[in-house]
């Protein structure tokens, strides 16, 4: 091996030796494998006069299907199966150990009659619905207070038709917020997988205050100019695992969120310890966001193996004065982006209040943040971190970034202070100090990383 002849070339070494990941987070690792229950009880919804031929309504099928499978709740829990065919339904309700199981060829598609959603109270982190004071219309798919809930199908699809909504929303029509497409509330062991979901009114799979939820192989789609079609939104909850997913809708891709100003600080649920792997797609928002509604706090979010490509955002942090809350230990590595407008944004500034109620000295705590592995081609703007005055945001640490930036200023940042290594084109001033030698510890998971590495070094020389 060449011994390198220049101070500079053995510093960079021993910057790589200190701060690069020499082991890798796997999926095996991070989330637990995922296999669909063999459930002892199974019903097909046509034994309770469903009808698939896309117009009759099939709400009350639904709903006495999942009463009649409650009964073996305690028995080793049931399936309910949707054959092939287009099945028109209002809202309905899941229960505990219940799986609903579509054929690859079935579609459960969302009624285009406002009243098949019924309006149900505004989340307690939120004080309201997000649109509009007051309630809010409940999703197609729901649940609330379950234990080990499944949906799945061999591709099958669930279509909320949310162009009424949609039409409604920019008419300024509406009368509650928009209903999602899946919701589930205060609930424990949740699997959704290889599905495709189509049209959401509003947000598509909306877990809250959940535990233990895991999203895998599921596409996510909706046209580029509905608005507010999240595709997964995380909201107060912990241990959720997002793998292998495409997503294609007119917001943020995955938005992690934790609750609203005051009413988010004083339910104090954070979401945490959320993993997304191999996740791909396009938005003309953002592809990952935290928040803009964090003010619970959002921690311990590990993302690699993404691919974002025609797309505004790549990686966000969306909050204001008055949330409140925290955002921190957030690592993002391994990202390829193709025909992206702005690859890092951070908003100090952003969205509406849900009253004049909130307290605008609620300054959120955003800190520990580190981005790293990260090539791109045809980028406008490098970065756009922006802090908020006298509330910088700290500890903002980039590596190995490399991109093809077409902006004459590919960096605009402020009120911010961080470190970085390995960044092209050179990130801006508050931000250029290097991470080596003196502040890996300040970078979240870069520690973690030298402490593995060192483990595996001496277990190596050991043997």
């Amino acid at each position: 091996m060449r011994i390198p002849s220049t101070l500079v070339e053995v510093l960079l070494v021993l910057a790589l030796f200190c701060c690069s990941p020499w082991t890798v987070w796997s999926s095996t690792t991070l989330c637990q494998q995922t296999n669909e229950e063999v459930r002892p009880h199974s019903v097909s919804i046509t034994e309770f006069g469903a009808v698939g031929d896309g117009v009759t309504l099939n709400t009350k099928a639904f709903q006495n299907a999942i009463f009649y499978l409650n009964s073996f709740a305690d028995k080793g829990g049931a399936k309910l199966f949707v054959p092939a065919g287009r099945w028109l339904t209002g809202s309905f309700d899941l229960i505990s150990h219940l799986t609903l199981s579509l054929d690859k060829d079935a579609v459960i598609l969302g009624s285009t009659n406002p009243e098949d959603w019924p309006v149900v109270d505004p989340l307690p982190s939120y004080g309201r619905g997000r649109e509009l004071p007051g309630g809010r219309h409940k999703s197609l798919i729901y649940g609330h207070n379950l234990t080990d809930v499944i949906i799945t199908g061999n591709n099958g699809t669930i279509d909320g038709q949310g162009s009424i909504w949609w039409n409604r929303f920019w008419n300024r029509s509406l009368d509650y917020t928009r209903p999602h497409l899946v919701e589930l509330m205060n609930s424990t062991g949740v699997l959704i997988s290889n599905l495709t979901f189509l049209n959401s009114p509003f947000w598509t799979i909306h877990p809250v205050y959940c535990s233990q939820v895991t999203v895998q192989n599921v596409r996510i789609l909706a046209p580029h100019d509905s608005p507010n079609t999240d595709g997964i939104d995380p909201d107060s909850s912990d241990n959720v695992c997002i793998e292998d997913c495409y997503i294609s809708t007119g917001d943020d891709l995955i938005a992690i969120k934790s609750g609203w100003d005051e009413y988010g600080i004083a339910y104090g649920r954070p979401s945490t310890n959320i993993i997304i792997h191999r996740l791909v797609g396009r938005t003309q928002t953002s592809g990952i966001a935290i928040g803009s509604e964090m003010s619970g706090g959002v921690s311990e979010v590990h993302a690699e193996d993404i691919q974002f490509y025609d797309s505004y955002n790549a990686i966000r942090i969306k909050t204001s004065p008055g949330r409140g809350g925290y955002v921190r230990n957030i690592y993002v590595s391994n990202v390829t982006l193709a025909n992206v407008d702005i690859a890092i944004t951070f908003t100090g500034l952003y969205g509406e209040h849900p009253d004049d109620a909130y307290n605008p000295n609620a300054l959120p705590v955003i800190e520990k943040i580190t981005i790293k592995d990260v090539v791109g081609e045809n980028i406008k703007t490098a970065g756009l971190i922006e802090g908020i005055e006298g509330d910088n945001f700290v500890n903002i640490c980039l590596s190995n970034i490399i991109l093809n930036v077409t902006s004459n200023y590919p960096w605009n940042c402020s009120y911010v202070k961080g470190y970085s290594d390995l960044v092209q084109p050179e990130a801006c001033e508050p931000l250029k100090e290097r991470i080596f030698p003196g502040h890996c510890s300040d970078c979240y998971y870069l520690t973690n990383q030298i402490q593995s590495s060192n483990s595996q070094n001496r277990g190596d020389i050991r043997g």
